[in-house]
């Protein structure tokens, strides 16, 4: 089913996924980082929106939403083997803050469109999701368009779901971010992979160092990089990068 839903419409809301205490985690995990109180530096990144970026090297707390197995299973299926994390950011929006202009998150790969996408994102609600507070807006079935929009669009639609559900969407998908006109923050956590052989947004190897890469889970030192597209893309000097971590 959630194959199917892609496929028709670029994206699927897979409802409660988390449970409370997953939710939780993450909070707690990000409070120090909100605490700091950074905005946004443009309009894109939202005046009145607050960003913590590469969460990998942050808390394992995300971890929980990094390596839900549905989401590495249906990422393998649409992306194909040896797929990458690309990006880890968390987005609080807060009262206030404006619609964000209508973009894809896999366009800065230039690859002409139609084509298949090469990047597959994840936007986890940590609070529920409104029309009012900014539920992302997505136009069903963009993923399709080519380089030259429609005129004639109808309206997009915002993807309500409930703290704990997952947005999953395919980077060639156009959305945005909603509005927020209500008087409350509304939090998501993005997730987003890439086939194997596209460069990735985040540098987390270099975030984390190899000391603290020791210290992920085996399956996350893989997505970060520490893996091998055959023959031998990721390779340090001839060998595997795992090899650093031993």
């Amino acid at each position: 089913m959630l194959d199917e839903d892609l496929e028709r419409d670029g994206y699927v809301v897979v409802p409660d996924v988390l449970n409370d205490g997953d939710i939780d985690a993450v909070r707690a995990a990000l409070a120090p980082e909100l605490a700091k109180g950074y905005r946004g530096r443009n309009p894109f990144e939202g005046h009145r929106t607050q960003r913590a970026y590469c969460l990998v090297a942050k808390s394992r707390a995300f971890d929980r939403l990094i390596l839900d197995p549905s989401i590495l299973d249906l990422c393998e299926r649409v992306l194909g083997p040896n797929f990458l994390l690309t990006a880890t950011l968390a987005i609080k929006l807060e009262p206030g803050e404006t619609a964000q202009d209508f973009h894809t998150d896999d366009g800065f790969y230039r690859v002409p469109r139609p084509r298949p996408a090469i990047s597959l994102s994840t936007l986890w609600a940590i609070d529920d999701f409104t029309e009012q507070n900014g539920a992302t807006l997505v136009h069903p079935g963009s993923h399709r368009w080519g380089d030259e929009r429609p005129t004639n669009l109808r309206a997009a639609v915002p993807t309500t779901m409930r703290a704990g559900s997952v947005l999953v969407y395919l980077g060639t998908l156009v959305h945005a971010g909603g509005a927020n006109r209500s008087a409350t923050d509304r939090l998501g956590i993005s997730i987003q992979y890439a086939t194997a052989w596209a460069r990735q947004q985040e540098n987390f190897m270099m975030a984390l160092g190899v000391d603290g890469a020791r210290g992920v889970p085996e399956r996350l030192q893989e997505l970060i990089g520490y893996s091998i597209h055959p023959p031998f893309m990721g390779m340090i000097d001839g060998r595997h990068p795992k090899k650093l971590l031993t």
